[in-house]
């Protein structure tokens, strides 16, 4: 099992290479100064999505990855 520091590295590491510094300090900035809660965040995030909506949006933003 990694170590709870290993994770935040990790995780600021993919931060940073997909946000770039700024955007990243902003995104932890907003987690701090909100009452967020992450598990009920992702609960939401599809809800009323269906299999195929999500496959149409990884599909572009895979192709806007390329």
């Amino acid at each position: 099992m990694r170590t709870d520091n290993i994770v935040r590295v990790d995780a600021i590491n993919v931060l940073l290479s997909n946000l770039g510094e700024v955007d990243t300090e902003r995104f932890i900035c907003m987690i701090k100064r909100d009452a967020f809660d992450y598990t009920e965040w992702r609960r939401n995030l599809f809800k009323g999505e269906t299999i195929e909506s999500i496959h149409s949006m990884a599909t572009e933003y895979e192709t806007m990855q390329n």
